[in-house]
C-alpha cells in the first residue's frame, strides 16, 4: 500500500507549492472513515483511492483533486456526510466528493436506468467542476485494473459499461493512454480468445521485427539532425484492441495489416512539424489517402498533430504523429493539460472544444424524458473517428463519420433540422442520405411548418439529431391527438346543450388530473378519456343519458347488425356456383378463399393444399402462412385468372375506429355506397367510451376498387382509423 508520504512527493515533483498540510488531513481522514473495510481482492478498502489518487498525479493535476480522490467514497461507503467533509476540507471538496456519490435510495426500474441516471448526476457535476471527471475516469481506471477479483457474473456487465461510456469518455476529452488501457482490459475481459489469440500474434510480429523500432528511431532522428530539427522520436506498438478494431472495421486478417508500429516525433514547433514532414516524405514513399493534418484542422478533443504512414526500412509500413511538446501534453493528458482545469472551471474565452462538447452533452439532459434515452444519446455522441463539413459561411461543423446532411442540419441548430427539406452538398443537389465526406460544403434547404419524419431517426447517427427528431415526432402526434380530441369534447358539449368553454375547462384541469388543456384534449383523442367526464369536470350536476336501444358507452362485446334489415342495403343474392377463377390449379380440386379477409383480384396469392380437403387461396402478405413455412410441399403458385367480361365481386373486411356520435354509421355507409361497394356483414363494438369499432365484410371488384374504398372512408372526420384486415 502506498504510504502517506510517497504520495505527498510524487504531488510535490510537479507542484513544490502544493498544500502538504491538506493532503495529509484527507489521507488519515479517508483511512479512519474506511476503517477495516475490505475489497474484493482482500485488500483494506483504502488501497482503493490512494490508487487512484496516484493515477491523478501522472496527470498532473492539484492538491485540490487529490483530496478529492482521497476521499472520493467516504459519502458513499461510509457514515460521512456532504457536511462533514465541507467542515473539514471546504465546499470544493465536498462538491467533488458528492459529484461522485452514486444515487444509492432512488427509485429506479431497471440497471440501465440507474447507470443512466449515475452518469446523468456526474456529467452534471463535470459542468460544475470539470475536474469531477478525472476523478471519475481514474477510479474507473483502478477498478479495472482490479477487475479479476470481481465476481464472474459481474464483470462482463462493469466491461460493458466502461467500453461503452467510460472509455470513449476518457478519448473525448483527450486522455488517449487512459482511454486505450481500458479498452484492452474490456478486451480481456468480454473476448478472452481473441485478446489471448491477439497477444500471440504480436508476439510472433515482435520477434519477426526485433531491432526494427530501433533503428528506425536513430535513422529518423539522424534525418532530422541533419536539417538541424531537434525532436524526440518514440516508438511504439500499437495496442491490442485497437488493433483488432481496425480489423474489424475493415474485414481485414492480422496478415493485412500494415501499420503495427507507431512513432511519435516531437519538436519545438509547428514550423518544425512541417518542416519534419518534408524530410520524412524525402527519405520514404508516404502512403497515398494515410496523411491527415489535426494542427490546421484540430479534433473534437482539441488534439493536434499531423499523422502520415510511410513505407520504412525492411519495407515496413509504419505510422507517425508529428507534434510539438504542448500538442504531445494534451494528446497524454487531454483536459487535464490545461492549466485553466486545475482551477476547476474554464473562463468563457478559454473553452476547449473537449469542454464544449461536455456542455453540449449536457443540454440533453433537459430534453431527455428518461433515463434510459438519455443513456442511448449519450452513447451515441461519444464517437470517435469524425468528419470535418462547413456551412455555406464557412462554420466548420465536426460530425462522426457516416453521418448525413441530417445529423448536419441538427449540429447547426435544433429548428435548421426539425424545418430540413433538402440540401445540397458542394453547390449541388443531393438526398439527404448521402454519407458526408471531410471537407463537404453542405446547405440546408428549410420550409416552416415542416415536420421531421419519424423515419428519420432511423438514419441519423449523432444523439442530438435523434433526440429531436423523437421529441419533434411526440409533439407533432400530440398535436394531432389534441386536435381530435377538441373536435370530440366540442360534439360533446353540444350534444349535451352546454357551451364549450376553454376558461371553465381549465379551472376544472385539478378534476381531471392534468395539468394542461392540451393534455386533457390529447387524453380524450387517444382514448385514455371519457368525453363524458369532462362535461362533468366543468358541471358536476350533468347526468348522461343513454339513447334507447344505443350500444353500451363501456361495453366490449360485438353485437351483429344485418345489412339487409338494419341498414337497408342490397345485399347481393345468391350466384350461381362455379370454380373461382385462379390459374395454376387443377379443376377436380375444391378452391376456397381464406377466412378473415380473404383475397381480391389485384393481390398476390397462393395456394396452400391440404390433402383431403382442397386449396385455400391466401394473399401473399398474409400472417397466417407463417404457419406453413416448414411445409414447402404445400405451397402452389397460383395467379387471378379473371374475366373481363365477366366481373365478378370478392369479399374483404376492414376494421374502422370512428368517433362515437349520431350519424356516424350512416357516414360510414354511405361513403362505402358511394364507391360502389356492398356492405355484406357489419359486427359493432364499444372500443371505449367515445370511440366505435366497425368491422365490415365487403364485396368488391379488385384491389384498385377497394383501395378507392379505404381511401374515401379515412377522408371523413369522425374516422380516426381504417385498415384492411388480412387473416
Amino acid at each position: 500500500m502506498m504510504r502517506q508520504f510517497e504520495l505527498v512527493e510524487r504531488v510535490k515533483r510537479y507542484a513544490p507549492d502544493a498544500n502538504e498540510d491538506l493532503l495529509n488531513r484527507a489521507y488519515v481522514y479517508a483511512m479512519k472513515a474506511h476503517g477495516n473495510q475490505k475489497r474484493a481482492s482482500g485488500d483494506p478498502y483504502f488501497t482503493h483511492p490512494l490508487e487512484v489518487a496516484a493515477i491523478l498525479t501522472d496527470l498532473h493535476v492539484d492538491e485540490e483533486t487529490i483530496a478529492a480522490a482521497i476521499l472520493h467514497d467516504t459519502i458513499e461507503d461510509t457514515p460521512t456526510t456532504h457536511a462533514d467533509i465541507e467542515s473539514r476540507f471546504g465546499r470544493n471538496i465536498a462538491d467533488l466528493v458528492d459529484g461522485l456519490t452514486k444515487i444509492k435510495k432512488l427509485d429506479l426500474v431497471s440497471k440501465k436506468a440507474a447507470q443512466a441516471e449515475n452518469l446523468r448526476k456526474l456529467l452534471l457535476a463535470v459542468a460544475a467542476d470539470a475536474r469531477v471527471l478525472l476523478v471519475k475516469l481514474a477510479d474507473r481506471l483502478h477498478n479495472m485494473r482490479t477487475l479479476h477479483f470481481v465476481p464472474p457474473d459481474k464483470r462482463a456487465r462493469i466491461a460493458e459499461e466502461t467500453l461503452d461510456i467510460y472509455a470513449p469518455l476518457a478519448g473525448r476529452i483527450g486522455m488517449q493512454d487512459m482511454r486505450e488501457e481500458l479498452e484492452d482490459i474490456c478486451f480481456r475481459v468480454l473476448m478472452p480468445d481473441a485478446h489471448t489469440m491477439m497477444v500471440s500474434r504480436l508476439e510472433a510480429l515482435r520477434r519477426r521485427s526485433e531491432g526494427l523500432i530501433e533503428h528506425i528511431e536513430l535513422d529518423l532522428g539522424a534525418k532530422l539532425a541533419a536539417r538541424n530539427i531537434k525532436g524526440i522520436i518514440k516508438g511504439r506498438e500499437k495496442r491490442v484492441y485497437s488493433i483488432w478494431r481496425k480489423m474489424e472495421r475493415k474485414s481485414i486478417s492480422f496478415e493485412q495489416l500494415s501499420d503495427v508500429f507507431g512513432f511519435r516525433v516531437i519538436v519545438d514547433s509547428t514550423e518544425d512539424c512541417y518542416r519534419a514532414v518534408g524530410i520524412i516524405h524525402q527519405a520514404w514513399p508516404f502512403v497515398p489517402g494515410r496523411f491527415k493534418d489535426y494542427i490546421s484542422t484540430p479534433k473534437h478533443n482539441d488534439y493536434r498533430s499531423i499523422h502520415t504512414t510511410v513505407v520504412g526500412p525492411k519495407h515496413q509500413r509504419v505510422e507517425l504523429q508529428i507534434r510539438t511538446r504542448g500538442m504531445d501534453e494534451t494528446a497524454e493528458f487531454g483536459i487535464a493539460a490545461h492549466a485553466a482545469y486545475k482551477e476547476g472551471k474554464l473562463a468563457e474565452g478559454g473553452e476547449s472544444n473537449a469542454y464544449r462538447w461536455l456542455r453540449r452533452t449536457i443540454a440533453l439532459l433537459a430534453e431527455g424524458d428518461n433515463p434510459e434515452e438519455f443513456l442511448e444519446h449519450t452513447k451515441l455522441e461519444l464517437f470517435q473517428d469524425q468528419v470535418f463539413c462547413f456551412t455555406p459561411k464557412g462554420l466548420l461543423i465536426a460530425l462522426p463519420r457516416g453521418a448525413n446532411p441530417i445529423d448536419f442540419a441538427y449540429a447547426v441548430h435544433t429548428d435548421v433540422g426539425n424545418n430540413a427539406v433538402g440540401c445540397r452538398i458542394n453547390g449541388r443537389n443531393a438526398p439527404l442520405i448521402s454519407e458526408l465526406q471531410n471537407g463537404d460544403e453542405v446547405e440546408i434547404l428549410t420550409t416552416q411548418g415542416q415536420v421531421p419524419p419519424s423515419a428519420w431517426e432511423s438514419l441519423v447517427v449523432t444523439g442530438k439529431a435523434r433526440a429531436a427528431i423523437r421529441r419533434a415526432t411526440r409533439e407533432a402526434v400530440k398535436k394531432q391527438f389534441a386536435g381530435l380530441g377538441r373536435k370530440i369534447v366540442e360534439r360533446a358539449f353540444t350534444r349535451a346543450n352546454k357551451t364549450f368553454s376553454e376558461e371553465k375547462l381549465i379551472a376544472a384541469l385539478p378534476r381531471l388530473a392534468r395539468s394542461s388543456l392540451d393534455d386533457v384534449l390529447t387524453a380524450v383523442g387517444r382514448g385514455e378519456m371519457y368525453s363524458g367526464d369532462v362535461i362533468k369536470s366543468v358541471f358536476p350536476d350533468f347526468r348522461e343519458e343513454v339513447a334507447k336501444g344505443a350500444a353500451p358507452g363501456t361495453g366490449a362485446g360485438w353485437f351483429e347488425v344485418s345489412g339487409a334489415e338494419k341498414l337497408k342495403f342490397k345485399v347481393p343474392g345468391a350466384e350461381a356456383t362455379g370454380s373461382i377463377p385462379i390459374r395454376g390449379l387443377s379443376d377436380d380440386l375444391p378452391v376456397s378463399f381464406a377466412p378473415d379477409g380473404g383475397a381480391v383480384p389485384g393481390d398476390r396469392i397462393v395456394g396452400i393444399l391440404t390433402p383431403g380437403e382442397g386449396i385455400t387461396i391466401y394473399p401473399i402478405q398474409s400472417p397466417a402462412l407463417v404457419a406453413y413455412d416448414e411445409e414447402p410441399w404445400r405451397w402452389l403458385d397460383v395467379r387471378w385468372d379473371v374475366d373481363e367480361h365477366d366481373p365478378r365481386r370478392y369479399s374483404a373486411d376492414l376494421i374502422v375506429s370512428v368517433i362515437n356520435e349520431p350519424g356516424s354509421l350512416a357516414e360510414i355507409t354511405r361513403a362505402i355506397a358511394d364507391t360502389d361497394a356492398n356492405i355484406d356483414t357489419i359486427a359493432m363494438r364499444s372500443k371505449t367510451a367515445d370511440f366505435r369499432e366497425i368491422q365490415i365484410t365487403l364485396e368488391v371488384w379488385d384491389l384498385k376498387h377497394l383501395n378507392a374504398i379505404l381511401s374515401a372512408l379515412r377522408t371523413k372526420p369522425m374516422v380516426a382509423s381504417c385498415e384492411r384486415i388480412i387473416g
